[in-house]
């Protein structure tokens, strides 16, 4: 005769609970680890993401080559070639609008502060302040970069040698991107090959997507703005223009910086009413961008929420100063689509027993052979 059966000491939402914790702390101590190591080896990390963002978004351009029959090492070839030329010739228009320009436009941001300062008394006091703390930081940032060579050369040969090594590794990933899937199952367990496979698939897609519509929606709220710029005579519309480009990669945060940027200087150099157009333009582009572009562009990659998107900009900013916050969104985004695809395939199957449902399968990150 057996006894009765003993009863657990936690009830069962209590110990759903303790298990939802302990889950959560192992998740967050291995991701804990995981920013750790990547703080410590930022040196060789930076590259390889960068790399990896170049990779998603020239990956099209790859598999056109080899669609058209050319070789892999001559079609990753031609397509770094390719990029090099392109970005290269882009940071030389970028900087040398700001160079031509940024002298006027940190003199029409000043004037613009000089006049707030009158308009409301001594509360914009701080606002001419800033304006002129800022000059006299850039010069003395000038003074300590002309004073200590050494150091700025050490800073300068790393940036070239990150740039060097990423656009490197970018080859070599355009290359032997046919190999990744086969590599991939080689590293994961045989039990869950398939299931790394699919979420490696869903995050290159996600990361792909973002760069690519990122990208052309940057290109087209660049030339919007620099045309409503012109149009209004604003000084400095080509340098203006170029910042709003590169703060695009920079969600929201880059999007209202420059364009504050851009609403101040025209009211320095043109006016209120100028001033009140330019901001029309600005605001104009960023609802074109947001109920337009954004839905019809990236539609198709990983949606998230504003808040959120605020949360990881503050957060890579925290950990990795500008380069954080340019990583954090499409960081954000290939976590997300690992996230998709693991409810894709486990969220209603556990639910229904019906096993896992396989998710849409994005682009191949292997790129065609």
């Amino acid at each position: 005769m057996t006894g009765p059966a003993p009863q657990p000491v936690l009830p069962e939402p209590a110990r759903r609970l303790a298990a939802w914790c302990a889950l959560a702390l192992l998740v967050s101590g291995v991701a804990g680890v995981g920013v750790w190591l990547i703080i410590v080896f930022k040196t060789a990390v930076t590259p390889v993401l960068l790399a990896l963002l170049g990779t998603a978004l020239l990956e099209p351009l790859y598999r056109r080559l080899r669609r058209m029959k050319v070789q892999r090492s001559l079609a990753a070839a031609l397509t770094c070639a390719g990029v090099l030329g392109v970005v290269g010739g882009a940071v030389y228009i970028v900087v040398h609008a700001l160079v031509e320009t940024g002298d006027q436009i940190v003199a029409s941001l000043r004037r613009a502060a000089l006049d707030l300062a009158d308009l409301f008394g001594a509360a914009g006091t701080s606002l001419d302040d800033i304006a002129a703390n800022a000059r006299d930081l850039l010069g003395r940032f000038g003074q300590t970069a002309a004073s200590g060579v050494i150091s700025g050369l050490s800073v300068v040969g790393e940036m070239a040698a990150i740039a060097v090594l990423a656009l490197l590794l970018v080859f070599f990933f355009l290359r032997d991107s046919d190999r990744a899937v086969a590599t991939l199952r080689s590293l994961a367990p045989r039990s869950t090959g398939d299931v790394a496979e699919a979420m490696a698939r869903r995050a290159f897609g996600a990361v792909s997507g973002f760069m690519r519509g990122t990208t052309f929606i940057a290109l087209i709220d660049a030339l919007c703005i620099t045309v409503g710029l012109l149009v209004l005579r604003v000084p400095g519309a080509v340098g203006l223009g170029a910042l709003v480009f590169v703060g695009a990669y920079i969600p929201y945060l880059g999007a209202f910086i420059s364009g504050a940027v851009a609403v101040l200087v025209a009211l320095a150099d043109r006016g209120f009413v100028i001033a009140l157009w330019a901001l029309g333009v600005v605001l104009a582009v960023q609802m074109l961008e947001g109920h337009v572009l954004q839905p019809m562009i990236q539609s198709r990659t990983v949606q998230m929420h504003p808040a959120l998107v605020m949360l990881a900009i503050t957060a890579g900013a925290s950990l990795a100063g500008i380069l954080g916050m340019l990583l954090a969104v499409p960081v954000t985004a290939a976590a997300f689509g690992v996230l998709g695809e693991l409810r894709d395939r486990y969220g209603e199957g556990a639910a229904t027993g019906t096993g896992p449902a396989p998710g849409p399968e994005p682009p191949s990150p292997a790129g065609g052979s």
